[in-house]
Parts: C-alpha cells; sequence; structure tokens
C-alpha cells in the first residue's frame, strides 16, 4: 500500500465517537455462519449495511455481542448485534442499557415481521412482541415494551402448515434480493431521523 493509499483511507475515516453513548441499535438474528443471510438474521443485514456507510467494523465482543460504536446525527450510538440466540437477545440488549444507563426509549432494535413483504418496513415507537421471541426476551428482562423499532418485512409463510422454524430460518428468494437492498438503505436512513428525534418523520416516510 502506498502513502498516497494510507492517506486516502485516513481521510475517508469516519471520526472518532465522542462523549458519552446516547442511543443504542441493535439488530437481531441468530450467531453462526449456518444463519447467514437468513430471514430471521435481516437485523444482522440492516446492521451490515448500516456498517458499511459509516465504514465501521461491528466486531469488538462486548455485552454477549459484536459492537461497534459510531456518531450517527450528531450522537454517540452503540451498535449491536447479539451473539446469543434470537431468543436470548435480552440478555445483551439489557445488559449494555445497564452499563450505558440507556432508557428504553433510546434503545432502537431492527428484526423480521413475517406479516410484511420483502422490501417492506414499518416503524413503531414501542408495541408488544408480536410472537416475535427476540422481542418478547427483551420485554421479558428489560421490563419494557417502549423500544423504537424497525420492523423488516420477510414474508409469510407460503401455507398455514408450514413451519414457522423453517422458513425463518430460511434463505430469501433472489428475486427479492433488489428489494432488499432498497429497504436495507431505507432502515438505515430512518434510523439516522430517529436518532436525530425525528421518528414521526421516519414513519411518515418510511412505513409501508
Amino acid at each position: 500500500m502506498s502513502i498516497f493509499d494510507i492517506f486516502k483511507q485516513i481521510e475517508n475515516k469516519e471520526p472518532a465517537p465522542t462523549g458519552a453513548v446516547e442511543y443504542i441499535i441493535v439488530g437481531l438474528g441468530n450467531p453462526g455462519t449456518e444463519y447467514e443471510n437468513t430471514r430471521h438474521n435481516i437485523g444482522f443485514m440492516t446492521i451490515d449495511t448500516l456498517c458499511e456507510k459509516y465504514k465501521v467494523n461491528c466486531k469488538k465482543l462486548k455485552f454477549k455481542s459484536l459492537t461497534c460504536d459510531v456518531m450517527i446525527s450528531g450522537k454517540r450510538c452503540q451498535i449491536m448485534k447479539p451473539s446469543t440466540y434470537m431468543n436470548k437477545s435480552g440478555e445483551a440488549v439489557t445488559e449494555a442499557m445497564s452499563f450505558y444507563k440507556i432508557p428504553p426509549e433510546r434503545t432502537i432494535i431492527v428484526f423480521d415481521d413475517i406479516s410484511l413483504e420483502p422490501g417492506k418496513m414499518r416503524i413503531r415507537r414501542k408495541g408488544s412482541d408480536g410472537g416475535h421471541n427476540g422481542i418478547k426476551n427483551i420485554i421479558y428482562l428489560s421490563g419494557a415494551d417502549t423500544f423504537p423499532r424497525i420492523k423488516m418485512g420477510v414474508g409469510a409463510k407460503p401455507h398455514p402448515d408450514y413451519n414457522l422454524a423453517d422458513w425463518v430460518l430460511g434463505h430469501f428468494k433472489k428475486e427479492d434480493g433488489e428489494k432488499l437492498e432498497q429497504c436495507f438503505d431505507n432502515a438505515v436512513a430512518a434510523l439516522e431521523l430517529i436518532v436525530d428525534g425525528k421518528i414521526d418523520q421516519a414513519m411518515n416516510k418510511y412505513n409501508s
């Protein structure tokens, strides 16, 4: 690598985060290569898009998660991909909340939703678990359901008798690729608005 390339890398690097952590952003999924790019891991995939945009690596082991932190909309954010399995996501999330003293209202969760088609997303200020095991565990361990959330569409089971676990642990169809890429970009833009205190604007612009 030439001196020019080194300086170019430094120039393109995002400034190091400063100040106290103000937001936690968590993408839900399951660890392990066998779960990569499955429907249930769309939260991880969204975080990967966020990290790519901000030129950071979500690889530091902390709070039972792969983590990094980055300045978004002028606020320092702790980014997390829990390395617990989905049904124990609350262990990672509540550990980070306790450490940084972050309330649920500033802990944003990104996760899969079978009631939305791939490429669709829905932002909510709070709500029930909706049958999602990751959200169920977060609500149970934190004692709160006031988490802002971004639900990412993965599509419904092909027929009622189809096993739900097999469906969410399956892979997206090839034709979903383009829609998903746009949805990831929209989710990152929505996260920026939410961190900036503009969740209503995010909902109005990106809810589908």
